[in-house]
Parts: C-alpha cells; sequence; structure tokens
C-alpha cells in the first residue's frame, strides 16, 4: 500500500523531497494559514466593515425579514485570535497524542500523520466553527495564562532552533572557505558577526534611552544589564582556548546572533510592562469600548492590537517554523533536544507509481527522522506564542473588552531569555566538562 500518495500533490515541485519534509511543510502550511486568519480578523476596522454587509452581525445593518445571527463581536478582534489559536493547539495536541511512540512508516498510525490532509483540514474547520461557540466566562483569562505557559517553553525552543541555525551556518561556511581557498566566505562570516554584535549595542543603548528614567524604571535597568552582561559571558566563552579545541564549530557567529535574540526578548518584555512611563511603545488600553455598540455604527475605535515588536516576532516565527520544517542537522545535542535523527535518510529521487505520477519517496520505513509527537507539541505551543503575539501579550478584560498589560507576560518573557543563555552556554561548556562523551 503506498502511504506516500497523499503529498502527491506537492511532489510535482519537490520531486527529490522525502515524505518526512512534505509531511512537516504541510502542518506548518495549516498554522500558517491558521495565523493569516488571525492576522485578517484584528486589523483595525474589521468589525465596522462586517457590521455594513446588510443581515450579517447583531446589531449591523439589517435586512428586513431577515434577523441577523452572527455575533461580531466574537469574530473579529481579540476574541476571535483566542478562538482560532485554541482551535489550532487543540488540534495539534490531539495529533501529538496519537503520534506518541510511532518509531517508523510501518507504523499503523505513520499513514495518519504522512496522509488523508483533505479530512485534517475538515478536522481543523470543524474544532474552529465549534471554538467561536465558547461562552465568554471566563474563558479568555483562563487561556491567556495556558499562552503564558506555552509561549515561554516556545521562545525557548525558538533559541534553540536559531543555535542550531547559526552552528549549521557557521559550520557551511568555514567548510566552504577552507576547501575552496576563498576568504570570502570568513569575510561573510565576519561581517555578519560584526552586524548581529552592532544591531544589539545598538538596541542596548536605545534601551537606556527610552525604556528607563533616573529616578524610576528599576526592572527594565536590571533586565537590560543582566542581558547584557550575559551575552558578554557568553561571546567571551564561545571564543576560549579550551572550549575551541573541545568544539571547533563553537564561535563568535553564534553567539553574535544569539544576543541578537535575547535583546529583541529584552525589549518585547519591556513594551509589556503597565507603568507608562517605562514603556513609550505601550499600547493605549481600550477602556472606552462599551459592550454594548449602537445599531448601524460601532464605537470601537482604530486600535493599534500589535506593533513593530509584534511584526519582529512574527518574522522570526515564520523562519524557525520553516526552518524545524526542512532542518537536517548534524547538531547530536540540538537533534536531543529536539527529538529528531542525525541527518536522517537522504532523499536522492522521487517514486513513480503505477499511475505514472511522481511521489514522494518514503524515507522513514526503517525508522522515523523526527518525533512525530514532539513535532505536533512544537506546533501546539507556536499556537499559544501566535495568540499571544498577535494580542501583544495583553491580559484581555472581559467586563470591559479591554486589553491589560501585564507583569507576568514580563517575566515570561525574562525568564526565557535567561533560560536560553544558559543552554547555549551548556552547548558550549559540555564538551569540554565531559570530554569522553560525544557532543559533535
Amino acid at each position: 500500500i503506498n502511504h506516500t500518495r497523499p503529498p502527491c500533490l506537492l511532489c510535482g515541485c519537490c520531486p527529490s523531497s522525502n515524505n518526512s519534509t512534505i509531511t512537516r511543510l504541510v502542518f506548518s502550511f495549516f498554522l500558517l494559514l491558521g495565523t493569516l486568519v488571525s492576522v485578517i480578523m484584528i486589523l483595525p476596522g474589521m468589525e465596522t466593515e462586517l457590521r455594513k454587509i446588510p443581515g450579517f452581525c447583531q446589531g449591523g445593518t439589517t435586512i428586513p425579514g431577515i434577523e441577523n445571527q452572527a455575533n461580531c463581536d466574537v469574530l473579529v478582534g481579540y476574541k476571535s485570535v483566542y478562538r482560532m489559536c485554541f482551535a489550532m493547539t487543540c488540534f495539534f495536541f490531539l495529533f501529538a497524542a496519537i503520534m506518541i511512540q510511532v518509531r517508523s512508516s510501518k507504523d499503523p498510525r505513520a499513514p495518519i500523520q504522512n496522509g488523508f490532509w483533505f479530512f485534517k483540514f475538515l478536522i481543523l474547520v470543524g474544532i474552529t466553527v465549534g471554538a467561536f461557540f465558547i461562552p465568554d466566562g471566563t474563558f479568555h483569562t483562563v487561556w491567556f495564562y495556558f499562552g503564558l505557559v506555552g509561549s515561554f517553553i516556545f521562545i525557548v525552543i525558538q533559541l534553540i532552533l536559531l543555535i542550531d541555525f547559526a552552528h549549521s551556518w557557521n559550520k557551511s561556511w568555514v567548510e566552504k572557505a577552507e576547501n575552496g581557498d576563498n576568504k570570502c566566505w570568513f569575510a561573510g562570516l565576519l561581517s555578519f558577526t560584526f552586524l548581529h554584535y552592532a544591531l544589539a549595542i545598538t538596541a542596548v543603548v536605545l534601551f537606556y534611552i527610552y525604556y528607563t528614567q533616573p529616578d524610576d524604571c528599576t526592572e527594565h535597568k536590571v533586565f537590560i544589564s543582566l542581558n547584557l552582561i550575559f551575552c558578554i559571558i557568553v561571546s567571551i566563552v564561545s571564543i576560549l582556548p579550551k572550549i575551541q579545541e573541545a568544539q571547533p564549530h563553537s564561535g563568535l557567529l553564534q553567539a553574535s546572533l544569539i544576543s541578537l535574540y535575547t535583546m529583541y526578548v529584552t525589549w518585547s518584555a519591556m513594551t509589556n510592562n503597565p507603568n507608562r512611563k517605562c514603556n513609550p511603545s505601550l499600547l493605549s488600553l481600550v477602556s472606552n469600548i462599551s459592550t454594548t455598540v449602537p445599531s448601524g455604527e460601532s464605537t470601537t475605535g482604530q486600535v493599534q492590537w500589535w506593533d513593530a515588536q509584534g511584526i519582529v516576532g512574527l518574522i522570526i516565527f515564520l523562519f524557525c517554523t520553516l526552518y524545524a520544517s526542512i532542518r537536517s542537522s548534524s547538531n547530536t545535542q540540538v537533534n536531543k533536544l529536539m527529538q529528531t535523527e542525525e541527518n536522517g535518510r537522504s532523499g536522492g529521487e522521487g517514486v513513480v507509481g503505477e499511475d505514472g505520477i511522481l511521489r514522494a519517496l518514503d524515507n522513514e520505513e526503517e525508522g522515523v527522522t523526527y518525533s512525530y509527537s514532539f513535532f505536533h507539541f512544537h506546533l501546539c505551543l507556536a499556537s499559544l506564542y501566535i495568540m499571544m503575539t498577535l494580542t501583544n501579550w495583553y491580559l484581555p478584560d472581559t467586563s470591559t473588552q479591554a486589553m491589560q498589560s501585564s507583569m507576568p507576560a514580563v517575566w515570561v518573557k525574562m525568564s526565557s531569555s535567561w533560560l536560553g543563555l544558559g543552554l547555549y552556554l551548556w552547548t558550549l561548556i559540555a564538551p569540554f566538562i565531559f570530554p569522553d562523551r560525544d557532543f559533535s
């Protein structure tokens, strides 16, 4: 039985792709599709436009003899994002539970992972429709704290992926420079390293100027100073002779990229400080929205639900999601953390079926190249992270329909940055501390 039949539509575009890669790309596409819907639903003025559709929104333009059924207050804004991301989280969590302990494509559950895409899409749509019927109550507040925990873990996973990307990048360019005797690759590495550190240092300066006050904002001063010190420490450690001897591919490129990402997380955390004096980029609270909307007009002002740091967060999220789908790393430490096998089986050429259609190569007959369950758990956390990013990590107040900034979001982001730096430091010193173990 050909279990790779469903992804064949993609094989024409990717004739040499492995079945495992195509499966991860399609699931990632589901996540990105849900993200796109969430972005559209949270755009400013969307509720006003929907209310202009005759006979659609409750309290909107009416058609004689037709009762308006849609609750547009739920269909747009942060409520729609919470429900859309709730549906995606449930969808990926369901598959994470189903795919536990799948060892190869010969497992009866493997065809469910690698096929039946139309039915899986219908399941996602069904869960999404059901999510919009969840009563308000305490749903948004409870799900906000689920989002905090999930996003904390996802930020750490993002940092692990960036570490892996930087290691692969550095290793590839160094090998090309050494094998081809072309010093341009070294110049490229040096240029990007300098760029990353220049951006990180610029960020620190701007943070001290705009996010601190001489007589206030003590937390921000501590956050900026601590992360600056930590970044200097990991940068120095990465080039120590003993570390270089134990791990030749460690270097300043990885440290510079991690430092830049740490400064982004620091910036993102400070934008959630409810103290307006310490947070010039604090979004305007939606405190003037009435719970009842007059017929024909919406009193909702134009609300900027997410700003520059949210957009940067989305870009990093998109990169990490794509990289997680196509990565094939030789870094043993990262592979253990991400539950993936080293490199996996090479794809080569696709397989032509009896009907003449080019299909993906099943490269998992002897063993899976990644943990199906962990991959879905990763997308589950990504759904929660998207929810928090699009709503700017604000705590929803269902009684006033306002979005309130909160200190828990600040501490979650900062602690995740510290944990991430600790993990990176461990990848540097572990080969030196345990020389008898394989950390290649």
